[in-house]
């Protein structure tokens, strides 16, 4: 009985154990044997989709359409494998041509194209395909990595672009200005737990919000801030629920806000005023020590060269009025550096005297190669009218650039250079770009002065006549145009012998008589320039003179290049720290910024 249970236990032992080495057996052998089919599935799957597609073609049902790719599949792959494009092309023909067929057809009113090939035309092309995709199993694999490089590059192209929004901040500026109006409308002296909530979460979103442009800049914070004050704002509302008295309070803080605004631009208008008149630390500095320099000299070390040419009427003189140092070398600099012919300049700067010793100092140890320089003091200039100075004081204006007599000067040309026939007059804040010889051939037509336009509106160099004279005055309405056509000072050309004989300078000096009595003008030579030389003046190209450098930072980049004469005019001058940066390489280019004097007085670019 004991052998039979031990045989029964052995046999059912064995049965277990075929149960469970059985199918791992067969597992294994069917592996190998699905391996084998699969290869030669592969393999043979193009030839049997062929041979498919010929059974249909039997059948007599319709092929696919010419239309092998879409242009939405082929918009980014142009650009990355255009190379293999380029050999399909040549294998399957132009892919262009297929699609530009396909529009045609649809044009005229079909929807699809059927395929109009024989039997036979389709056994060939059974024959060639499976061919070619044998032979170029390795350009497949390039191509599948190519297609992957421009799917993620498609991907790339097709993620949306992150557009940053504000929405978020200007809501919580918004909220904060309604809180403060709520908050302006509590009884005075009031400390309810409203008002002291109000002012807790005025003060947290202030400081959320303060340094916030973007959404993206918020903290989660700053959010939950703005929350809290939206559920604050909508207590207050239910305790203030009259509409108008709020908006009353809202336009009284508008027009708060509007009047502090006018009064930040009016200040910092006038300090833009007020520095555009200081002289700056290092100039004062420079001037001191030319001036040292220049008393430490004998007489005789004092006399600049070639002063026997500076009454020379076939030379080009240019004048310079000017009572700084930097702004005289700059404008000697560029227009001798920019002359074709520098032998032919003569240069007259006429300063104050008490800049005399410093300017002459200067071109003492700067000389200007070979043009010629004098340098004049107003003091040697006795023939002038004796209450010219006087008359000056009297104009009522804060700026002393206007009351200044080196700015009046130029109405008295004829008299400072007696014997000769024309002059080219800079402003002290000009840079030359190009030879300047060509001026001294113009016709000049019979007309007294040469000078660029400024009557073009619309630019920022326009002028209007009525805006700088009183066309309410009987005097002015019957001697002037308001739609006249004005100009501007900065770069001008003056015959002096028209000049003479139409006696301009004692026609300014009545004008100017005339002024001082009543207000037919504003301060200032450039309204008295336009009413002296009215109906005398002959227009330039506008490429003699390019304006607006000192106070229109818009200016075009190839006007600047283009133009012979760069003038700085208004109050942001290249030598001041407020000078337009953009612009004050033209001008820096012009000085030697490695001079010991410009070192120990720290002026730098």
């Amino acid at each position: 009985m004991k052998k039979f249970r031990r045989w029964q236990r052995i046999f059912l032992l064995s049965l277990l154990c075929l149960t469970v080495l059985a199918p791992i057996l067969f597992v294994s052998v069917g592996r190998k044997e699905l391996i084998s089919d699969l290869s030669t599935l592969r393999y043979r799957r193009d030839s049997v989709q062929l041979n498919a597609i010929e059974q249909e073609e039997g059948e007599g049902l319709k092929g696919p359409k010419l239309v092998v790719y879409d242009e939405k599949e082929l918009g980014s792959r142009i650009s990355y494998s255009t190379s293999e494009e380029n050999n399909d092309s040549k294998k399957y023909g132009n892919i262009g041509e297929i699609d530009r067929g396909s529009k045609r057809s649809q044009r005229g009113g079909n929807t699809s194209i059927p395929l109009e090939r024989t039997n036979h035309e389709s056994r060939e092309e059974n024959r060639q395909i499976p061919q070619e995709t044998v032979t170029s199993r390795s350009e497949a694999k390039l191509q599948g990595q190519s297609n992957q490089a421009t799917v993620r590059h498609d991907q790339n192209m097709r993620s949306p672009v992150r557009i940053f929004t504000d929405e978020k901040v200007k809501q919580m500026k918004d909220d904060l200005i309604r809180a403060k109006a709520y908050l302006s409308m509590t009884p005075p002296g009031s400390n309810s737990h409203l008002v002291k909530e109000l002012r807790l979460r005025i003060k947290e979103s202030e400081r959320a919000v303060s340094a916030a442009n973007k959404d993206s800049d918020l903290s989660r914070s700053a959010l939950q801030k703005k929350r809290s004050l939206e559920v604050t704002l909508s207590k207050a509302s239910r305790v203030f629920p009259d509409c108008s008295a709020m908006a009353l309070k809202l336009r009284a803080m508008t027009y708060n806000a509007e009047e502090q605004v006018r009064a930040q631009k009016n200040q910092a208008t006038y300090l833009v005023q007020l520095s555009g008149r200081t002289t700056p630390k290092g100039l004062h500095c420079l001037s001191m020590r030319l001036t040292a320099e220049y008393f430490a000299l004998s007489p005789e070390e004092r006399q600049l060269p070639n002063q026997q040419r500076v009454h020379d009427a076939d030379l080009y003189h240019y004048a310079v009025f000017s009572d700084n140092v930097l702004a005289c070398a700059v404008v000697v600099n560029s227009t001798v550096s920019s002359a074709m012919e520098p032998e032919k300049i003569v240069f007259h700067i006429v300063t104050d005297s008490l800049n005399l010793p410093t300017i002459s100092m200067w071109f003492l140890l700067n000389p200007p190669g070979k043009a010629t320089i004098q340098i004049q003091s107003l003091v040697d200039f006795k023939g002038l009218s004796a209450n010219y100075n006087s008359t000056l004081k009297q104009l009522n204006s804060r700026d002393s650039r206007y009351t200044s007599a080196l700015n009046h000067l130029r109405f008295y040309l004829p008299d400072v250079f007696p014997q000769l026939n024309k002059i080219v007059l800079f402003d002290h804040d000009v840079v030359v770009q190009k030879d300047l010889a060509g001026l001294w051939s113009l016709n000049m037509k019979g007309k007294v002065i040469g000078a660029v336009d400024t009557c073009r509106e619309g630019e920022p160099s326009f002028r209007r006549m009525d805006k700088f004279i009183n066309f309410s005055d009987p005097f002015v309405i019957k001697r002037f145009d308001a739609k006249a056509c004005t100009w501007a000072f900065g770069m001008n050309l003056f015959d002096l012998q028209e000049w003479r004989r139409h006696k301009l300078t004692a026609l300014y000096n009545k004008y100017l008589q005339l002024g001082h009595t009543r207000q037919l003008w504003k301060a200032g030579s450039l309204p008295l320039g336009w009413a002296t030389f009215y109906n005398r003046t002959v227009i330039l190209d506008r490429r003699w003179h390019k304006l607006g450098l000192g106070h229109e930072a818009g200016v075009g980049h190839d006007g600047v290049e283009q133009a012979a004469v760069l003038h700085y005019d208004g109050v942001m001058k290249p030598w001041l720290d407020i000078g337009i940066g953009k612009y004050k390489s033209y001008w820096s280019k012009h000085i030697n910024y490695d001079h010991p004097y410009l070192q120990q007085c720290n002026i730098h670019e």
